[in-house]
């Protein structure tokens, strides 16, 4: 196995699930919010890191199945994959235009670890946009690979997960006054919208391979 394709798996993981993270959502306000109160904030980012890392592992392990055997279906799957990504980085470039701010507070009832860990779980599980992220398309992407690169794209994955839950949570007071002003996101934004584009063109190109 080459370095260079060990390293692309790797960097395609973790810029595919960084890009469709970091977005202004109720997962990451609630992640925020508890590194804000300092409340169990390890409980929650474990939580959300872990869950992102086994969908992704089931993601890419599922699809690959599917795949197995069927070039047209795994060419079909890149083709809407990089469409999806697409209309998702023409959106995120859409809201760099309008400025919006991720709102928070660090007020409110201390809670058990069981309750902040039960309210990140439906936060995190019962967004159906976290299975069409992570199973489906992320999924998708990683069975394209050949055989263990699939572990290293899952790797990036789910390190691109860990590191953003990890310094939402713990780097909160530091994140939280950057995160209040909607130029910061707008810059985010664009950023985000531009990797998608990017990962999409990646896409169509494995797609248009396969035909």
């Amino acid at each position: 196995m080459q370095a260079v394709h060990v390293t692309t798996a790797f960097a395609n993981g973790l810029f595919m699930s960084l890009v469709l993270i970091v977005a202004i959502g109720a997962q990451n306000a609630y992640v925020l919010r508890q590194g804000l109160r300092r409340e169990h904030v390890g409980a929650v980012v474990l939580f959300c890191a872990a869950s992102d890392a086994v969908l992704i592992g089931a993601g890419v392990a599922g699809m690959a199945q599917a795949l197995q055997g069927r070039p047209m279906l795994a060419t079909v799957l890149a083709g809407l994959g990089a469409a999806f990504l697409c209309g998702y980085g023409l959106k995120a470039l859409w809201r760099s235009r309008q400025p919006a701010a991720l709102q928070t507070t660090a007020q409110g009832v201390s809670l058990s670890r069981v309750a902040v860990v039960a309210q990140a779980a439906g936060f995190t599980l019962l967004n159906p946009h976290v299975y069409l992220d992570t199973v489906l398309l992320v999924g998708s992407a990683g069975a394209q690979y050949a055989g263990l690169l699939k572990v290293w794209f899952v790797a990036g994955a789910a390190t691109a997960s860990a590191l953003w839950f990890t310094s939402l949570g713990f780097g909160a007071r530091l994140l939280a006054p950057v995160f209040a002003r909607p130029r910061a996101w707008q810059m985010l934004d664009a950023l985000i919208g531009g990797t998608m584009l990017l990962l999409a063109a990646m896409l169509a190109q494995r797609a248009l391979a396969g035909l």
